[in-house]
């Protein structure tokens, strides 16, 4: 039986400078911007990632663009599967999924249109404090904003639009996304589950965006940063970590490796089994 292991990307596994805890010096860089290195992992972390790999399904699951994911450099053979766009865009040998994209499509058609929540987001933020918003692979928008400078009234006020209209906000680092309730990380995880044969799925991330994925799986953890962890939501089957920061990267992976031995399988013998999660949304 094979053992998928679906993990969000930024401030799970991987970190900008200012969010890693430690300097740079001591860390590999993952990702390049416009020849800048802007996210990073610890030596070890690189290690744990590459064994996990050569065992098991492991799918990087995030709410970057598939653009915005090709930029980022784990090590060993590229990942069969990828989730992007926070459950939009399933990636197959790096090609997305066209079958999948007309479910999202078909799933996210009860919500307000895409137009009408980016002209919200537009008029929430002050442009003199924050970069211009974003519409993201058609599906969902945010915005780069300075944490000290948003108006303690903008998520309150998104937040009180978004309900009605069946979309969610979430404020992750300095990103602040607005993002249609069904789309979700855990049904394109199910998918991939469906089609690797996986009987187990263990899962991580740190954001609002991530609580479906680990509610969705047999086993998830988070770090001791970000939203959940501000959030104080749990589950019982939902671990939370001692660390934060990249240290807590590095954990997860442990924590992965653990888990995944105890559940046993490989993805050289793969059985039929899927999340708890099915469907899209």
């Amino acid at each position: 039986m094979s053992v998928l292991v679906a993990t969000d990307l930024d401030r799970t596994l991987i970190y900008s400078a200012a969010a890693a805890g430690r300097p740079v010096a001591d860390l590999v860089v993952v990702e390049h911007y416009e020849g800048r290195p802007i996210s990073y992992m610890t030596a070890a972390g690189l290690e744990l990632l590459a064994e996990l790999a050569a065992r098991h399904v492991v799918v990087p699951v995030t709410t970057r663009t598939p653009e915005q994911l090709a930029r980022v450099r784990l090590p060993g053979a590229p990942q069969r599967y990828a989730v992007a766009a926070n459950g939009g865009a399933l990636l197959v040998d790096g090609t997305p999924d066209a079958d999948w994209a007309e479910r999202v499509r078909s799933a996210v058609a009860g919500a307000a249109p895409v137009e009408e929540a980016f002209a919200v987001l537009e008029a929430a933020c002050d442009p003199a404090r924050a970069k211009p918003s974003r519409i993201a692979a058609g599906l969902f928008c945010y915005r780069v904003v300075d944490r000290a400078l948003l108006p303690p009234e903008v998520l309150p006020a998104l937040a009180a639009w978004a309900g009605p209209a069946g979309w969610v906000v979430s404020l992750q680092g300095r990103k602040l996304y607005v993002v249609p309730r069904e789309l979700t990380k855990s049904a394109a995880v199910a998918e991939v589950a469906r089609r690797a044969g996986s009987a187990t799925t263990l899962a991580a991330g740190d954001s609002l965006l991530d609580i479906d994925l680990l509610a969705a799986a047999d086993l998830g953890i988070h770090p001791r940063h970000g939203e959940i962890h501000d959030s104080g939501w749990a589950a019982p089957h939902v671990s939370a970590l001692a660390s934060a920061g990249i240290a807590a990267g590095e954990d997860i992976l442990r924590w992965f490796g653990a888990r995944a031995a105890e559940a046993g399988g490989s993805v050289d013998a793969p059985a039929a089994g899927t999340a708890r999660a099915a469907g899209v949304g």
